[in-house]
């Protein structure tokens, strides 16, 4: 869908980092990317949902505040999960765009410039891929690999899409895009398709680009594929009905007159 050139741009930039167990990751991805946030000019602030660490991620990102003070730390005390910190976070949120950024610098920084310079054009969201040209992945388990690529083929299969990355994390919206998705139903990874499932089936306007994602370095990964795999076809089934039974009751309304 091409960009509004009626909207603004945005003119500040949040990004919500779930993070449960993340000491040793976070300060190199945290100084990296206010880095090269400061370094474009982009105007920012960093959310970090501490979703009930036992380890001493409270405790690092507080020693991070003096040296980055656009990091906003924040924690949710449950119940806990992925969708659950980043719904959180997004109570939090005082920028007029979002990026969703995960806290093992397996996401790259320099991608959220790129984010926000197409949000600047107009568009209401940014959906990164990994496997288009100018995508990379790094690292990538052979299993996860391949269950991504079919679960994603299957999406873009049923729901007529240009998209094939789908299931990744790391997007970018503008706030009333948020707004305009509300209720959320997932409460774990599965969020990361109703966010920009919803979106398209509303009716924001879209664009894609190239990524590039590296496996983490640091921690264990969370992402469980066992405990998965019903949810993830809920929130997908749930999505798929709204786009074609709900008879447009929950699309943007660009005409707000009954």
């Amino acid at each position: 869908m091409p960009p509004s050139p009626t909207l603004p741009p945005p003119q500040r930039l949040s990004v919500v980092i779930p993070a449960r167990d993340e000491q040793d990751a976070l300060p190199h991805t945290l100084r990296s990317l206010h880095s090269i946030l400061s370094g474009a000019g982009i105007e920012h602030e960093i959310i970090v949902v501490n979703d009930g660490s036992q380890d001493n991620t409270a405790s690092v990102l507080d020693s991070l505040i003096t040296e980055i003070p656009q990091l906003r730390p924040v924690s949710n005390p449950g119940p806990h999960g992925f969708g659950r910190a980043i719904t959180f976070g997004f109570g939090h949120v005082k920028g007029d765009a979002v990026v969703i950024m995960m806290a093992d610098e397996s996401d790259d920084a320099q991608d959220v410039v790129g984010y926000w310079k197409l949000l600047c054009e107009g568009h209401e969201c940014v959906f990164g891929s990994r496997f288009i040209k100018g995508g990379q992945v790094v690292d990538y388990p052979k299993v996860k690999l391949v269950l991504n690529r079919i679960i994603n083929k299957f999406i873009s299969l049923i729901f007529n899409l240009r998209l094939n990355d789908t299931t990744n994390a790391f997007k970018a919206y503008r706030t009333t895009v948020l707004e305009g998705c509300k209720p959320y139903l997932a409460p774990h990874f599965n969020l990361t398709v109703e966010l920009p499932l919803k979106a398209i089936v509303r009716g924001y306007s879209w664009t894609v680009m190239p990524i590039s994602w590296r496996n983490r370095r640091f921690g264990t990964a969370k992402l469980k594929l066992r405990e998965m795999g019903s949810r993830y076809l809920f929130i997908i089934l749930y999505c798929w009905l709204e786009k074609y039974f709900s008879r447009g009751d929950y699309r943007r309304k660009l005409d707000e007159r009954w």
